[in-house]
């Protein structure tokens, strides 16, 4: 299976920012394998691809290392480059960004392929409604909207970059 958009769990920590006038995704993709939160969160803000938001967020003087993501996986921080813990289970992480109008949220489901364990990756994000001045209209305002073609593809990339550099992590695991 490969990255499929899928509706929002009401489990999840995402969930409360699916209604109203804002903008809420919700990404799937199966690992075969078993991989906790930590190890899920870890893989994904280290892979090649967040690597370079990471460069981009440098840029604004939100620099971030590797050791600080797997501390925020870990659950040893409650803050990476330009997000926060908004909330955290043992199996989902919401992080909100410092202007608090976006968010991104992770969750895990341990599931089987057959025989075999596997997890659900989940990866969502969202973008909190503004009230347009001149309108009185609740949006999420035209630069979000413009970006939103970019968004959908780069989440579903950074889901399957994530995915992939688990399963090696979980391969290289089984070969010791």
């Amino acid at each position: 299976m490969g990255v499929q958009s899928c509706a929002i769990p009401e489990q999840a920590l995402l969930f409360q920012y699916a209604k109203g006038n804002g903008y809420a995704d919700c990404y799937v993709a199966e690992l075969a394998g078993a991989i906790d939160l930590a190890g899920y969160v870890a893989a994904f803000y280290t892979t090649f691809l967040f690597k370079i938001e990471r460069a981009l967020l440098a840029l604004a003087a939100r620099p971030s290392t590797d050791r600080q993501a797997k501390s925020l996986a870990s659950g040893e921080s409650a803050a990476f480059a330009a997000w926060r813990v908004e909330a955290r289970t043992d199996d989902q992480l919401l992080m909100c960004d410092l202007s608090a109008r976006t968010r991104s949220w992770f969750m895990i489901v341990p599931t089987r392929i057959g025989a075999q364990n596997a997890t659900r990756l989940y990866f969502g994000s969202a973008v909190t409604a503004i009230t347009n001045e001149s309108t009185g209209r609740d949006s999420i305002g035209p630069l979000f909207q413009a970006l939103m073609g970019f968004h959908k593809l780069y989440s579903r990339m950074l889901l399957r970059a994530a995915s992939r550099k688990c399963g090696r992590l979980l391969g290289s695991e089984a070969k010791q």
